[in-house]
């Protein structure tokens, strides 16, 4: 196995360039686990710790740019007003060492269905930047996930960054796991509210082979949020709405038997997941109404 470290992301992508199959390596929180248990064994290693913007962010009018290896914490520090539902991911990233090594860039690369940030960056409705010695594309990231742990970029792409959508409205992230901490997801759950749009967003991670959105549930929430006139009354959400949508989720999940947990309890836990998070996000979305109120 040969080590590639580049200084320098031009001499990254040159690296990438000349040996496509080069598997990137910047926190290693998974690919490390993959090498030690001799899960993969890649001919080249591409170290990208050197590259110093891979771990800068930029807070614009409407976009957060999120580079490939900020840590965990320092979304949580630092982000937590603009990225809400990433933050609250964050946390349930392993151990505080995980989470100041472990970057978004890295859950993108490996592309695993229990990634903890796919379901916040789904319901965010986030782009990744993908680069190559050929140009600078945004993936969709509802385009991103092809399948199991594999995704859109070309052989000679590298992912720089990962763009977002400051938050417009509540976001909610919830995570089943045997314990809170060291633990892959039994399945995950985010929701976003978008005012500005009157939209909301999901993401279900681990339920799945691939990350997904819930998109009938969105469409049928939608419909009863615009039809009730919630986003202007902001009404408390009727509790058969809130079942309906809860069920829609369950039946977005295409999820298995395995050592964590069965498809049918994954199917309950998102239905779960669903109702509390769309509860404790628009209870948020109400309190911003008696504030405004309380301020006049």
């Amino acid at each position: 196995m040969d080590f590639l470290r580049p200084a320098t992301w031009d001499e990254a992508l040159a690296a990438k360039a000349e040996h496509p199959t080069a598997v990137p390596i910047a926190g290693g929180t998974d690919v490390m686990v993959e090498i030690n248990f001799d899960h993969r064994r890649p001919e080249y290693l591409l170290d990208l710790n050197r590259i110093t913007d891979l771990y800068e962010w930029e807070v614009g009018a409407d976009t957060v740019r999120l580079g490939a290896s900020v840590p965990y914490a320092g979304i949580m520090e630092h982000l937590r007003a603009e990225l809400p539902g990433l933050a609250l991911a964050s946390h349930t990233v392993a151990s505080p060492q995980i989470r100041n090594r472990a970057g978004v860039g890295g859950n993108l690369g490996t592309a695993s269905p229990a990634g903890d940030a796919h379901p916040a960056l789904l319901a965010a409705g986030a782009e990744v930047e993908a680069e190559s010695v050929r140009g600078t594309r945004l993936i969709p990231i509802d385009d991103f996930y092809t399948g199991v742990k594999r995704n859109a970029l070309a052989p000679d792409e590298l992912i720089r960054a990962v763009r977002i959508k400051k938050a417009d409205g509540p976001q909610q992230y919830s995570k089943v796991g045997t314990r809170n901490a060291m633990v892959i997801a039994v399945c995950a759950f985010g929701l976003a509210l978008h005012p500005r749009t009157r939209t909301v967003r999901t993401g279900i991670g681990s339920a799945a082979p691939t990350p997904v959105r819930a998109k009938a549930a969105e469409d049928f929430l939608n419909a009863a949020l615009d039809e009730g006139g919630f986003w202007d009354s902001k009404e408390v959400v009727t509790p058969s709405v809130a079942r309906r949508f809860a069920d829609l989720c369950a039946a977005a999940c295409n999820p298995i038997d395995d050592v964590r947990g069965t498809a049918s309890y994954r199917r309950h836990a998102v239905a779960v997941m669903a109702r509390r998070t769309l509860t404790w996000a628009w209870e948020s979305y109400r309190g911003s109404r008696r504030t405004t109120e309380g301020a006049a």
